[in-house]
């Protein structure tokens, strides 16, 4: 925007380098650039500024596909002023002298005539198809056909005007019908997660089943490992018994064999020595019977001597010492 300062019955303009400036006095062109700064009276003088930088409008469009399905259609137009002096000659780009503000708006004339040879072109476009065709394409083919026919529309041409970008940022249909075409599709997904949910249950099963069967495999072997070392333990036990048998078999063959030795010669200890005193005279016998006695005996208090005994023994010991003193 322009800034104008009013000294007196003069004024002072100066405007951006993003504005073209056009005076005029008494109907006639004085100065046209961009940027100015002059001096001016406002009672003999008309200025217009226009801008001639880069700018977008909103575009928003609703319109039907060829099955008779509501679209929407939204994005953004970029333009910029071609030829200024054409614009201001055709769109009145005028600025109140006092402040330097637009009297009109011109932007909005502009923007409608973009507006609406877009809105045309677009609601060509999707009347030509049905809405699957028209989404299942996407924003790149409306976008083209916005573009081409924004650069060829004479209407932009002649007042000096030129569309430089189209930009869609959406194409959709109603809500509920938005829903109802994602409902195939939602389904199909359904449909693979569901297989993959049972895809992968199955494999759980699977895995369970070859876990049980592993486990399953080795009790067995466990099982039959026990079996194979019981009956070893019972074979070693048997082995043990039967050595210790057998052990104790040669034990008992040696001890019987060691009795029957030890018995034996006390057997033919005492045939020898009942020889020795089957030829003995009993007196003799008696001796040493009496001597045997004496010897366990540890005291004697009484000794009952009878005649009879007396007497035997007298006899005994007389029959003896003949013997014993008779020359050999």
């Amino acid at each position: 925007m322009a800034t104008v300062r009013n000294v007196g019955v003069i004024a002072q303009l100066r405007s951006e380098a993003s504005s073209h400036v056009i005076r005029f006095r008494h109907g006639r062109m004085r100065q046209s650039g961009r940027g100015l700064v002059f001096w001016f009276r406002p009672e003999t003088a008309s200025i217009s500024e226009v801008p001639v930088d880069d700018r977008e409008m909103t575009l928003f469009v609703r319109g039907r596909s060829r099955d008779f399905q509501a679209v929407v259609v939204q994005g953004t137009i970029g333009w910029h002023v071609v030829d200024p002096e054409l614009l201001a000659s055709r769109v009145d780009f005028s600025i109140d002298l006092r402040s330097g503000r637009l009297q009109g708006q011109p932007i909005e004339r502009i923007e409608g005539r973009l507006g609406g040879i877009a809105s045309q072109a677009a609601l060509n476009y999707l009347g030509t198809s049905p809405i699957g065709g028209l989404l299942d394409a996407g924003l790149e083919p409306l976008r083209a056909v916005l573009e081409r026919a924004l650069d060829t529309a004479p209407a932009l041409a002649e007042i000096g005007i030129a569309a430089v970008s189209v930009r869609l940022t959406n194409l959709a249909p109603t809500s509920e019908l938005e829903r109802a075409l994602q409902t195939p599709t939602f389904e199909a997904l359904q449909q693979k997660a569901d297989e993959a949910t049972f895809a992968r249950r199955a494999l759980a099963v699977e895995k369970e089943r070859a876990i049980a069967e592993n486990e399953l495999a080795t009790k067995t072997e466990l099982a039959r490992r026990e079996t194979v070392l019981i009956t070893q333990e019972a074979e070693n036990a048997r082995d043990r018994a039967a050595g210790v048998a057998e052990a104790r078999g040669l034990e008992a063959a040696a001890e019987a064999e060691r009795i029957r030795l030890v018995e034996g010669a006390r057997v033919e200890a005492e045939q020898h020595r009942a020889a020795v005193y089957r030829d003995m005279p009993p007196a003799v016998l008696l001796g040493l019977a009496a001597r045997e006695l004496a010897g366990k005996l540890e005291t004697i208090e009484h000794v009952n001597i009878t005649p009879d005994l007396l007497a035997a023994l007298v006899g005994e010991v007389r029959g003896a010492i003949p013997a014993r003193i008779a020359p050999r």
